[in-house]
């Protein structure tokens, strides 16, 4: 996801968000979010559950008509978990300005923001205050990096 964005003064911006799918290190704002000690308890729970779908298989009887609306709401509640996961792990937003030169410094701007949709919020707001303002806000997730 990367936008071009022109300044008040004229200097052109790149705005980008990345997906991070490494591990990011413990901060206080997602302590919650990071206090599995690798990928093992994730493992466990899916080979667990693939377990148990198997005996649930298994030891039905022949005779026991499923309806498919029984295993649609299975199949729903068995993906809802890695869903949510997948579009809330965390973007880092860059915005830079600059080639190096003197009459154009490099000007870097880095931030996280957690989930999918808040990206595309933040993008647009960050974007507006560049054109606006001539720099990324301090009220947002970004801040100034040397």
């Amino acid at each position: 996801m990367t936008r071009l964005v022109r300044s008040v003064n004229g200097r052109m911006w790149t705005v980008r968000g990345d997906l991070e799918w490494g591990r990011k290190p413990v901060t206080m704002d997602d302590f919650e979010h990071d206090v599995s000690a690798g990928y093992g308890p994730g493992i466990v729970m899916l080979t667990l559950l693939v377990a148990l779908s198997a005996v649930l298989v298994i030891w039905t009887p022949h005779d026991v008509s499923v309806p498919a609306w029984v295993v649609l709401a299975l199949l729903l509640l068995f993906l809802f978990f890695p869903a949510r996961w997948a579009l809330r792990r965390p973007w880092k937003l860059v915005a830079e300005t600059g080639d190096g030169t003197p009459e154009a410094p490099i000007e870097k701007w880095v931030g996280t923001v957690r989930g999918m949709f808040n990206v595309r919020t933040e993008i647009a707001k960050v974007a507006k205050n560049i054109q606006t303002e001539d720099m990324p806000g301090f009220d947002g997730p970004l801040h100034p990096v040397e």
